[in-house]
């Protein structure tokens, strides 16, 4: 029976190797797009948690993620909010998303506040010499032209001068000065975050009962009741799927998508490859073969192909992530083992199911009416 399977793969080779690459396509989609949208998540979790903030403040419950609201905050609360006991940094922020060739996020930050957090680590150059100057992060560098110090880009419509490189990890890849920010956003003065850093404690519950009473004592200062105050591990647990609105959603329709594809060409091919063995159905029939046997046949044969069209297709989302580190290292892709998992479970499903039909339609054949066919 094997044998047999084999054999009329290799007698319709254009349809077996169409069929294998559907499934593989089908792979391919779910891991490329799910590689996407988990590597931006996981890429912002790791660059937030590299900043060296203990606590994140901002004006209203403004959610997890950073979105492309203009500034609201004057950026003296930063002055406030040094005067709490316990807070040893506060560094104001003002952080634009952008959309362009990437979605991105550039922050506009006091340098010298910001980098008592956790100091930059140069590369090359260093902090801004003047209001036009960038510093960028060793990853972003190494993308397009190769970026050097004193090599210009432009962000937000703007020319700027590439003062510094720093290693990465830092919150974002692109940093430039708070006030050439605001005037860009035309919000003077203003701010759309305060970065704190506490005390250093030496036991995590102490650390919790710190960043507790600093919470406390920002909510009860005048004029700050309606701020949003989070710690790190606050911040980074709403950056998760689970969290970010719509990305269920999305993900779904795209694996939807992905499965009926994968659906309709294993169906069609089983389909009439089913119509094309009518005689031979009838010959096995006569021999004496069961209903059982013959959807067995069938699906073995679509078994066979969806196995050989998920190798196919995770070796190639492999090379694809490969390719794309290679080429564009600011890309967050991240393909991980439960999803190359679920792509394949899906894959094998949705073929098997696509190819049910079929096999019953085979199995149902009358012999006598088979063998007469022509």
């Amino acid at each position: 029976m094997n044998q047999l399977v084999l054999g009329n793969l290799v007698h319709r080779p254009l349809r077996s190797i169409i069929s294998a690459f559907a499934v593989a396509i089908e792979v391919v989609m779910i891991l490329s797009i799910t590689a996407v949208m988990l590597g931006m998540v996981s890429g912002s979790r790791a660059q937030n948690s590299g900043i060296g903030m203990d606590l994140l403040v901002r004006p209203g419950a403004s959610g997890a993620l950073m979105t492309g609201n203009a500034a609201s905050a004057s950026v003296k609360v930063a002055d406030v909010l040094r005067t709490i006991p316990h807070v040893q940094v506060a560094a104001p922020g003002n952080v634009k998303l952008t959309i362009g060739s990437s979605v991105e996020n550039i922050f506009g930050i006091d340098f010298a506040s910001f980098n008592a957090l956790r100091p930059f680590v140069f590369v090359a150059g260093g902090p801004f010499q003047g209001p036009y100057d960038v510093i960028i992060d060793d990853f972003q560098a190494a993308t397009g032209p190769h970026y050097q110090v004193g090599d210009h880009i432009k962000i937000l419509g703007r020319e700027f001068r590439i003062s510094g490189i720093f290693e990465h990890g830092k919150g974002a890849r692109k940093f430039i000065p708070l006030e050439t920010m605001d005037e860009m956003d035309g919000t003077p003065g203003k701010a759309s975050a305060f970065y704190l850093r506490t005390d250093d404690a030496a036991t995590p519950e102490e650390k919790s009962a710190i960043q507790s009473a600093v919470r406390k004592a920002i909510l009860s200062t005048d004029g700050m009741q309606q701020y949003d105050v989070e710690t790190l591990e606050e911040f980074l647990a709403g950056l998760t799927p689970d969290h970010l609105p719509g990305f269920k959603i999305a993900l779904n329709v795209i694996i939807g998508i992905a499965v009926i594809i994968g659906f309709l060409v294993i169906f069609q091919s089983m389909y009439t490859a089913v119509m094309e063995r009518t005689r031979e159905i009838g010959i096995l029939k006569s021999m004496g073969a069961s209903r059982f046997a013959i959807v067995s046949v069938v699906l073995r044969e679509t078994g066979l192909l969806a196995i050989v069209g998920t190798v196919l297709g995770v070796a190639a989302t492999f090379l694809l992530s490969h390719i794309l580190h290679s080429k564009f290292p600011t890309m967050a892709f991240a393909v991980t083992g439960q999803w190359v998992i679920n792509a394949v479970l899906i894959a094998m499903v949705g073929a098997l199911i696509g190819a049910l039909y079929p096999a019953l339609k085979a199995a149902r054949k009358d012999p006598i009416d088979a063998l007469s066919y022509e």
